[in-house]
């Protein structure tokens, strides 16, 4: 098992160990030291995940039933840009699912996948809650309305 000290002499674990002590080491600060880790590498690595755990002197199970448990959370690398499509009902009937497909045809993954380069992130979703405003993109928080395929290459090469 490697050493705390071991751990903090990687680039990216010096900046848990940073987030972790701007939360003072205490467990019940916990979900928040994960939002920091998240801010910063745009996922929680597993390594980032031990170290804390070790940190905080409480169990690794704990801190990956948190880390799983909120759907916010995710243990997988995501892309600079995270692309969210609405499938719901009124999406789809709009051609949704059309502008899904050129999305993965443009960006060469299926989702919900991320682009080799980590540039972007592409997932299907169930509902956006803006369905008169569908077909809806998301993109990083960002709203696109009545996206059509024709509108993908544009809204791409804006990013």
């Amino acid at each position: 098992m490697e050493s705390a000290t071991l751990l903090t002499e990687s680039p990216e674990l010096e900046k848990v160990e940073a987030i972790i002590e701007k939360h003072h080491y205490e467990e019940s600060a916990l979900i928040g030291i994960l939002q920091d880790v998240q801010k910063e590498f745009n996922y929680l690595p597993g390594t980032a995940l031990k170290h804390i755990a070790r940190q905080l002197a409480i169990p690794l199970n704990r801190v990956y039933n948190v880390a799983t448990f909120y759907r916010a959370f995710t243990l997988k690398p995501r892309g600079k840009y995270t692309i969210s499509v609405c499938l719901g009902t009124a999406c789809h009937v709009r051609g949704g699912k059309k502008v899904v497909e050129e999305l993965e045809r443009r960006l060469g993954i299926k989702a919900p996948d991320t682009t080799d380069d980590r540039k972007f992130t592409l997932q299907a979703v169930n509902c956006l809650g803006a369905c008169a405003l569908g077909p809806v993109m998301v993109i990083n928080g960002e709203y696109h309305s009545k996206v059509s395929p024709k509108m993908v290459e544009k809204i791409l090469k804006s990013l």
